[in-house]
């Protein structure tokens, strides 16, 4: 980030007390930042703050009635390498969408040649709402990235998606626009997440732990660099909204290679981080099964392996990649698996790590590929970890 020139657009919604982060984080890694905030953000952070934080004047107004300077916002479009809008509320969206220029951020931002990134925060309804999701659709039409709002604990009391991504969060992901070897083409992911649950009657099911966190968070990186994601999800509480994303939910292996095996042939590349099931019963009960007996015998037959289906079935320049939950001979299973399932890459979750394992938020990988690389990464967040794997993707097809 040293010697980029960042322009920090600031928004009025509860989320700007956090920008003070952001800023130091932007600082700290040597970038250049200059800020502009609306009038409504000054009720939320203080421009004092923002000035003595990014060490430049804030500019608020077109024109400053203090000192009788004019505020030109082209220059300031021209001086940025990049333009982030965080938090970005319904309001200010809305008035992108469709070009209104009623105060000094949307003059910049209507200004702009170079990139412009969005960090949406508002309340779950407002996320969801069918005119906020036709605004940002728009605005990924015209170009701009999204960092997809987060699930968490939200202002109003109300808990889901729409909380403002992490400063960290947003740092990371601007290393990586940085970084990121810059292409026109815009990829086509199918990602599989959590588990599957498969039934033994109407109330009960063989399944496992799996959050589905990390699929999630690997379709929110993918979102935010542009790309088209199809979420292929098992049964899990997560949530997530974005024009470029198709959420499919489903219940049970079949279910999930049914999914696959119709949108495999529009992707170019699968990441596959379901804990499929590796059996189901035999037969499915069609009443509740009672407590009558001490021992309950249940015939157990194996479930598709979606995975293999997909690497078997794909074309030339079809990428696959896998993912491996070990507890003992972590490499050693891998690379079998990375082998019998004629994988390129596999990401390897050891349950001997105490950072990695099913619903944590943080994870600790090993990346494995059919050329014999090996990366090592220490224990991240589930939100650092996704981006290291689409960096690793990005190498290995430079290869």
């Amino acid at each position: 980030m040293f010697g980029k020139r960042i322009l920090l657009g600031i928004t009025g919604g509860i989320a700007a007390y956090k920008i003070a982060y952001l800023i130091r984080h932007l600082k700290k890694e040597g970038a250049e930042v200059r800020c502009i905030m609306t009038p409504a953000s000054c009720d939320f952070i203080s421009p004092l703050v923002v000035s003595t934080l990014s060490q430049n004047p804030v500019s608020i107004e077109f024109w400053n009635k203090q000192t009788g300077v004019w505020t030109n916002h082209v220059e300031l479009a021209l001086w940025a390498d990049l333009f982030v809008i965080a938090p970005a509320t319904a309001n200010t969206i809305s008035k992108m969408a469709v070009g209104t220029c009623d105060n000094l951020l949307l003059a910049v931002y209507l200004s702009m040649k170079s990139k412009t990134i969005i960090a949406p925060a508002m309340d779950l309804d407002m996320y969801q709402h069918p005119t906020f999701k036709r605004n940002l659709n728009q605005l990924v039409e015209d170009g701009l990235s999204v960092i997809p709002a987060t699930s968490g604990e939200l202002a109003s009391g109300l808990e889901g998606q729409g909380r403002m991504e992490e400063p960290e969060i947003i740092l990371q992901f601007l290393r990586e626009k940085f970084n990121r070897r810059e292409t026109s083409e815009k990829k086509r992911f199918l990602i599989t997440a959590g588990p599957t649950h498969e039934p033994i009657d109407p109330v009960r099911f063989i399944g496992n732990h799996s959050s589905g966190k990390m699929g999630f968070e690997l379709a929110k990186a993918c979102l935010s660099v542009g790309h088209q994601v199809t979420l292929i999800s098992g049964p899990t509480a997560l949530e997530l909204a974005h024009p470029n994303l198709e959420l499919i939910r489903i219940e049970t292996a079949d279910e999930m290679l049914r999914e696959v095996q119709l949108h495999w042939n529009q992707m170019n590349l699968g990441i596959f981080a379901a804990a499929v099931a590796d059996y189901k019963p035999k037969i499915k009960a069609n009443q509740k099964i009672k407590k009558s007996v001490n021992i309950l015998e249940l015939e157990l037959v194996k479930n598709p392996d979606v995975l293999l289906w997909a690497s078997e079935n794909r074309s030339n320049n079809q990428l696959v990649v896998g993912f491996a939950l070990e507890t003992n001979n972590s490499i050693e299973n891998a690379l079998s698996k990375l082998e019998c399932k004629k994988l390129d890459m596999i990401v390897l979750n050891s349950m001997e790590n105490k950072e990695a394992g099913f619903k944590k938020d943080t994870n600790k990988i090993t990346i494995l590929d059919k050329h014999k690389n090996k990366l090592e990464f220490d224990a991240k967040s589930k939100k650092e970890v996704a981006i290291d794997i689409l960096t690793a993707i990005d190498k290995h097809q430079q290869l």
